[in-house]
């Protein structure tokens, strides 16, 4: 059974955890990551961009001149491609980048995250973390007591305002509730640190 340390907020190791095998100690799939990634970015795509297709353009009602004797090629409309300011061929329209892959992939995905984490040693779990008001200076003293790094993941087992608003204006940091945690999330930060009750949320999650 896979372990990690248990740390207080001032740092020092207080112990050691174990963690659930089925979530913690399975066959790291780097291709499926990469796919779940993917698609969390693809949904993000806002996919607004567009050109006016030729009959979209407007004018190009007549003909802008005869057919022939003119000595110049000829041409039908001004709607055409091939005119400064008509159509675009094949262009960009608005629609979704979205795709879906199944929930018993994305859910091996995160597991495959959270493992390669474990793996790394970039997983700290802290036995108490709760704050009675915001405080950015207190949440920075405790993840420099942490060792932290310049990118950290914070997870919680719910939405803590108090730890949200304290983190929220550290450069690096972004705090996310257990329920939450995905893969995009996981591998974008140098280190994740979970309280005790976010680890025994997640395993209740995920398992």
């Amino acid at each position: 059974m896979p372990k990690t340390s248990l740390y207080d907020t001032e740092g020092n190791q207080v112990g050691e955890v174990d963690l659930s095998p089925d979530i913690f100690d399975v066959k790291v799939n780097e291709a499926l990551m990469h796919d779940v990634v993917l698609m969390q970015l693809a949904r993000g795509r806002r996919g607004t961009a567009s050109t006016k297709s030729r009959g979209e353009v407007r004018g190009g009602g007549r003909k802008p001149w005869r057919q022939k004797g003119t000595g110049r090629a000829r041409h039908g409309t001004i709607r055409s491609p091939l005119w400064v300011g008509g159509s675009i061929t094949f262009g960009p329209k608005p629609r979704s980048f979205a795709f879906s892959i199944p929930k018993k992939a994305k859910r091996h995905a995160i597991k495959s995250a959270l493992t390669s984490k474990v793996k790394a040693g970039s997983l700290k779990v802290v036995d108490n973390l709760s704050m009675e008001e915001p405080k950015t200076r207190e949440m920075f003293r405790i993840l420099n007591n942490l060792n932290s790094g310049k990118k950290v993941l914070l997870v919680t087992s719910g939405q803590d305002t108090n730890i949200v608003k304290s983190a929220r204006n550290i450069p690096g940091v972004k705090t996310l509730p257990a329920y939450k945690l995905n893969v995009y999330d996981i591998l974008n930060c140098e280190n994740m640190i979970l309280t005790k009750e976010a680890l025994d949320r997640a395993e209740e999650v995920f398992a």
